[in-house]
């Protein structure tokens, strides 16, 4: 990045804060703060153990400073702005997600594709925190971390004073790490003509389970229905790659997959033993089987787990996004949501906070991005872009700025 480029930004984000009002975050004076400036750049210099009594305090050091990233801590102290992380004294931390998509398995390459996954996982994991956990909407702060996802901070008095090792347990049960499926799972033995007979009833837990129980019902039916949408002889060889299955069974359970009763029957927790024997081939695919091919048979924790990076939600003693903060990578804005906000959230739209003003740009290869409507296909070399776009290209580095207009 050029000091041209380092100076345009620097002025644009200055302008932004002489003109935003900087919340504070709750416990502000209890908080440890860390700023990376423009004037450390390209090194990532963090300049932190520092706190704030007041709101003024803060917003005159951002806009004295007129850093590229700013970030608070999720915990409290004593002494925030002590030098040793032993000195500051913890009082306890709020309970932090970060979803972000460097760290979700199959994350879309184009951002605006990127964005919308990640969205999508950041509803599970709230799904997790409000229903299984029984977390509060008035509890959980979603933000829009201004880069690649979302971060949720969760503040409720029960989770203030957990330890690493207990978030970690909360870690395991958003993945499901651990799980045994077989709890969701009844098995018995059928009555017949002459007593009770060795065929085992399979199952599953019904629709409006607590819990797991629900997901596991959710990932069976996703599974029938896969299997309904898929040619017979297609369906019947991922089937048949089952151990113990065999071509016979696949064949007899893909037709019986295709009762007009089989998705409510599950929904219902009522039985599945749709044929004498089909809980041979049941069994396996509960157990959570994935075909090589990519088709999801039967539970998959992949498709029903929550996501998270672990370190940030363990580490009662990290910095995260200050909200209302400009993303030093992105120029967008760190980005305050309610969980009823989310849906309707367009980040590429309502996080951009600069204007239309022309800027010509050099770009060191060919970009396309598509911001507040607007489409931008642009080949390597000069282009003239709004100061929207010449900000987030010129913090993902992708483009020098040549010139104002």
């Amino acid at each position: 990045m050029n000091p041209e480029t380092v100076k345009f930004l620097w002025a644009r984000f200055r302008e932004y804060y002489l003109e935003v009002s900087l919340e504070e975050p709750p416990s502000m004076e209890g908080r440890e703060w860390g700023f990376i400036l423009f004037d450390d750049m390209p090194k990532f210099v963090m300049r932190r153990h520092k706190s704030f009594a007041r709101r003024s305090q803060l917003a005159d050091y951002i806009r004295t400073s007129v850093p590229a990233h700013v970030y608070h801590s999720a915990a409290v102290y004593e002494r925030p702005a002590a030098p040793t992380m032993r000195e500051k004294g913890w009082l306890g931390a709020d309970l932090i997600f970060d979803l972000d998509a460097d760290h979700l398995r199959n994350a879309p390459s184009s951002y605006p594709e990127m964005l919308e996954f990640v969205k999508a996982e950041t509803f599970k994991l709230l799904d997790f925190l409000t229903d299984d956990f029984g977390f509060t909407a008035q509890s959980i702060q979603v933000v829009f971390s201004g880069g690649r996802g979302y971060h949720i901070h969760v503040r409720d008095p029960r989770v203030f004073d957990l330890g690493s090792g207990e978030r970690r347990e909360v870690v395991d049960y958003l993945t499901g790490r651990g799980l045994e499926v077989g709890r969701f799972i009844s098995a018995a033995k059928a009555e017949g003509e002459y007593g009770v007979e060795t065929a085992e009833v399979i199952r599953c837990a019904p629709a409006g389970s607590p819990g797991w129980g629900k997901r596991v019902n959710r990932s069976m039916i996703t599974f029938v229905e896969q299997m309904r949408s898929l040619e017979e002889k297609e369906a019947v060889k991922i089937l048949s790659s089952v151990d113990g299955v065999g071509k016979k069974n696949a064949s007899r359970f893909r037709q019986s997959l295709m009762r007009d009763d089989i998705i409510e029957r599950i929904k219902n927790g009522d039985s599945l033993d749709l044929f004498r024997g089909s809980s041979t081939v049941w069994r396996p695919l509960i157990e959570g089987y994935l075909d090589e091919v990519g088709v999801s048979l039967g539970f998959s924790r992949d498709l029903e787990s929550g996501e998270t990076d672990e370190p940030v939600t363990t580490d009662v003693k990290r910095l995260i996004r200050y909200p209302l903060s400009l993303h030093g990578g992105t120029g967008l804005r760190v980005t305050p949501l309610t969980i009823s906000g989310l849906d309707a959230f367009d980040p590429l739209r309502d996080a951009v906070v600069f204007g239309d003003h022309p800027v010509e740009v050099c770009l060191v290869a060919p970009y396309s991005v598509e911001m507040k409507g607007r489409s931008f296909d642009l080949d390597e070399g000069p282009a003239v872009v709004p100061q929207y776009a010449a900000v987030f290209l010129a913090g993902r580095k992708v483009a020098e700025v040549c010139g104002r207009l």
